[in-house]
Order: C-alpha cells, then sequence, then structure tokens
C-alpha cells in the first residue's frame, strides 16, 4: 500500500505560525486592503469630497498589547443548548448550531477570499460552510470533555501576527468586518477552535507517536532510492465523502469552492476555510513530496500538472481533493537540474501587457493617494497571472482594467519603460502615480517554470516528518470516530 502524503498535524504554535508566515496565507490577507479601499475611499477626487483623515489613517501594525487586554481569558468557544426560539440550522450533540453562526462564517470566507459566488455556488458554499461547523462542534464538545482551554492571549497574538505580517491596524480590521457584516468574535472562534483541537489530539496521542530508528532508517533508504525523481511543493482542498451516495453531492461542493479559486480567492485561504484535512490550518500545505507518496489518482493527475496549475476535483481516498502544484524541485547534479527551460519567446522589445488604474485625479489629497498606493500593492500580491486580473480588478470599486495586448516597448512611456525594466516575466510594476491616478502595468508573458535542486534531508528532518504524518492519521481517526457517535441532525 503505498504511503499517504505528509499531512501535517499542526500544534498550538503551528497554527498560529501557518495563518502569518506567509501574507497569502493568512486568514485576512491581501483582500482585506482591497476592501478597505473600496468602502473608504471615494475613486474620484474630483467628484467627490475627500475623505475624513480618520477614514484613511495608515495601515500601521498593531502591538500585542492592543490586542491582549485580558490574555488569560478562556476564549474557547461554548457550545449552546437548544433554546426555544432560536433558528436552528443544525443539532450536534444536543448543542445547536444557529443560522446566525453560518451566515456569519459564510460572510468570514467571502470578506478573507475576496470572491463573489452566484447563487447557486453560495448555495453549495453555505451547505459546505454548515458542515465544517458541525466537524468543528464535534471537536470544541471533545476538548470541552477533557477540560480543554484556548486563552484570549493564544488568540490575540495569532491576529497579532496577522496583522504584523500584513501591514494592517485592528481598528481597520474591524472596520472592514463591521462594512461585511461580520463579527470580530467569529474569526475569534474560529482560531480558537483551531488551536483547541489541536490541544485535544496532542494530549489524546502525544505520547503514542513514537517513530522508531527502524522506522526512520527505511524511509531514509526510500528518500535515497529516490533520489533521482523530482520533488513536488503541493497544496490540497479535501472535502470527505463518508457516504457512497453522497458522493456527487461532495463533488459539486468541490466544484463551487474550486470556481471561488478561479475567481481569484487565494487558495490557502479557502483550504483553511473549507478544507477537512489537518492540513487546513496550514493553508493546505502538504510539504514537499514524491509523487508516488500519494495515492494512485492522486499521483496520477499531480504528473500531469504544471508548477502554479489546481487540479480538477479528484476522487480519491475518504473523498474528493483539490491539489495545487506550487514549485518543483530536481535532485542536484542531476540531467534535470542541468537542462534550462526555455520561457515562451516574445520578439525582442515586444510584451504583452496589462494595466490596472485607480483613478483618483492627478492632485489627489495626500490620504487618498497613500491608501490608493496601498491598495494597488495589495492588488499586486494577488497577481498571479493576467487571466484571473480583470475578476480581481471589479472586486475594486472604481478602478479599470485594460488589456493592452501586445505592446512595444518604444511606444510607451519613460515612466512605464523604466518600472517595467525591475520585473520579470508574468510580474506587475510597483504601483506608480500618474496623471490619471495609481497604476500597476503587469507583463502577461509567462515565467519559465524555476529549476530548483534539493539534497536528501537530515534524519532530524525524516523523524519529523514520519511523526506529523503519524499524528495526522491519528487525528482523522480520531476525529471519523467522534463523528460516527455523534449524534447530528441538519435542518
Amino acid at each position: 500500500m503505498r504511503a499517504r502524503a505528509r499531512s501535517p498535524f499542526v500544534n498550538p504554535r503551528r497554527v498560529e505560525e501557518s495563518l502569518t508566515r506567509n501574507p497569502r496565507i493568512a486568514v485576512v490577507a491581501g483582500f482585506i486592503g482591497i476592501a478597505v479601499w473600496a468602502t473608504a475611499a471615494p475613486l474620484n477626487a474630483a467628484s467627490s469630497a475627500a475623505p475624513k483623515p480618520t477614514e484613511l489613517a495608515a495601515n500601521e501594525p498593531a502591538g500585542t498589547s492592543a490586542l491582549a487586554a485580558d490574555a488569560n481569558r478562556d476564549e474557547t468557544p461554548k457550545p449552546a443548548p437548544i433554546e426555544q426560539g432560536d433558528s436552528v440550522a443544525a443539532i450536534v450533540n444536543d448543542t445547536a448550531i444557529s443560522t446566525l453562526d453560518v451566515e456569519q462564517r459564510l460572510k468570514l470566507f467571502l470578506v478573507t477570499t475576496g470572491t463573489h459566488p452566484n447563487a447557486k455556488q453560495m448555495k453549495t458554499l453555505r451547505a459546505e460552510i454548515l458542515k465544517q461547523l458541525e466537524t468543528e462542534r464535534i471537536q470544541l464538545l471533545e476538548a470541552q470533555k477533557h477540560n480543554i482551554t484556548v486563552s484570549a492571549g493564544e488568540v490575540d497574538k495569532a491576529i497579532d501576527r496577522i496583522l504584523v505580517e500584513n501591514h494592517i491596524n485592528k481598528a481597520k480590521l474591524e472596520a472592514t468586518f463591521a462594512a461585511a457584516g461580520v463579527h470580530m468574535s467569529t474569526l475569534r472562534g474560529q482560531i480558537a477552535a483551531q488551536i483547541a483541537w489541536s490541544k485535544t489530539v496532542q494530549g489524546r496521542y502525544g505520547d503514542e507517536a513514537e517513530v522508531s530508528p527502524a522506522r526512520i532508517n527505511e524511509e531514509l533508504s526510500r528518500l535515497k532510492r529516490n533520489a533521482n525523481k523530482p520533488r513536488y511543493q503541493v497544496s490540497e482542498i479535501f472535502l470527505s465523502v463518508n457516504n457512497p451516495a453522497d458522493a456527487p453531492k461532495v463533488k459539486t461542493a468541490m466544484e463551487a469552492v474550486l470556481a471561488q479559486i478561479h475567481n481569484g480567492a487565494p487558495f490557502p485561504n479557502v483550504a483553511r476555510n473549507v478544507s477537512e484535512n489537518p492540513t487546513a490550518a496550514d493553508g493546505g500545505d502538504l510539504g514537499f513530496i514524491t509523487a508516488d507518496q500519494l495515492p494512485p489518482s492522486l499521483e496520477d493527475a499531480l504528473l500531469k500538472m504544471k508548477t502554479g496549475e489546481i487540479s480538477a476535483p479528484i476522487l480519491g481516498p475518504g473523498g474528493y481533493y483539490v491539489l495545487a502544484l506550487r514549485e518543483i524541485q530536481v535532485p542536484k547534479g542531476s540531467k534535470l537540474a542541468q537542462e534550462a527551460p526555455k520561457a515562451p519567446a516574445y520578439p525582442p522589445g515586444v510584451l504583452p501587457l496589462a494595466r490596472v488604474l485607480l483613478p483618483i485625479g492627478p492632485k489627489p489629497p495626500p490620504t487618498l493617494l497613500k491608501n490608493a498606493v496601498m491598495a494597488a500593492e495589495v492588488l499586486r500580491s494577488h497577481i498571479a497571472n493576467c487571466k484571473m486580473l480583470p475578476d480581481l480588478v471589479q472586486h475594486m470599486r472604481g478602478a479599470i482594467y485594460m488589456n493592452l495586448g501586445t505592446m512595444r516597448l518604444t511606444n510607451l512611456s519613460t515612466q512605464i519603460r523604466d518600472a517595467l525594466a525591475k520585473t520579470t516575466a508574468g510580474e506587475a510594476t510597483q504601483p506608480f502615480e500618474s496623471s490619471a491616478g495609481v497604476e500597476l502595468i503587469v507583463r502577461c508573458d509567462k515565467a519559465p517554470p524555476k529549476v530548483v535542486t534539493y539534497g536528501v534531508p537530515s534524519r532530524d528532518e525524516v523523524a519529523n516528518q514520519l511523526y506529523q504524518e503519524q499524528m495526522a492519521v491519528l487525528a482523522r481517526r480520531y476525529l471519523r470516530d467522534l463523528r460516527r457517535n455523534a449524534d447530528i441532525e441538519t435542518r
């Protein structure tokens, strides 16, 4: 039987780190800045009064002290008993999940991914969110049973890291959530629930998940045998199929999730919100694997993918998967490492380009200019390719997208040529001010695939990976047993 890919069990510290170590993985990364711009900044300075300075305050990171007013307070979400008159979406072991809970979590998903699903997709996403809340409720009840608590300080620390990494202050985050109708307690509850479940699994199995020296030796031997094979950096989203009759419904749900990613939602944010594997807390990250570590159906799909691609829904062990191939590494000294990939050829001095304009006029108020540049920088960090650019731009109120087609550089202004000179294939320029407003010029040529080499990991690295794999298996088994014994009524 083939080994399952690394699906790391995440301890409380890694939960915090995974939320912030990469701005595109953070819960509120990126689109918060766009949302702030869209709700606070009028784009035509000539036709509207300048916004109040308080509406356009600089995004200075909030310090930990601003968040941790009562760090020792118990932040663990408390499952509510059923009460007469409540609008109940589901009942899990005699505790209620209200329709408000579902709507709040759905709004959180929308504001943190920046997506705008249609009515059909919204219905599917709402059902998937409810399923996630049912699973979360089972986990919280188990944590409660074992007297597991999460302090407000632990949640504050995770949120503070998000703010610092994404250059967002707490007031701006709260204002953006308020504009979207999202309560801050929804975000705090989601983070606290993940930490509580991580602590519960660690307490239950932490001492049992031992990796023997023989098992480490066996894995090192396997890695050395595969030292001439590429390694793939892969992320996953997983939706379980607990009953074969539910497979079509789960596939439809996965297709709705995938549609949001194709419409510009960051893969890590979506994975964290909906994926049912432990990797969800790490943005779906599986790390670097060889293809044969995956089950056959996933291996076949991965081998057909190119760097940057996202798979269609794949039926695999336990449910449906979507894979994202982020990078390929090849062995040092191998023939693959010596082969230089070729970029798509364009005539010298010619590039396919796109333009994004935030039209604030030639002499905008300083605060408006500052926020326009900030919004452009946030947008720039989310541009993976020109194909997704129109959808990203349409969600920025007043922003203008233009496909410039293939342009001769000599026909461009000196300002644009200078900005493009600092870019590589597929990149956007830094935001710059022009007489029309704040602009980005995006190169639509494709970058050649990077050749990244690797060596065999150390013994300690192998031991840690095997431990994480074992904990992931135990966590899934634990949750499967809890769900099997749970009394769940979905309304």
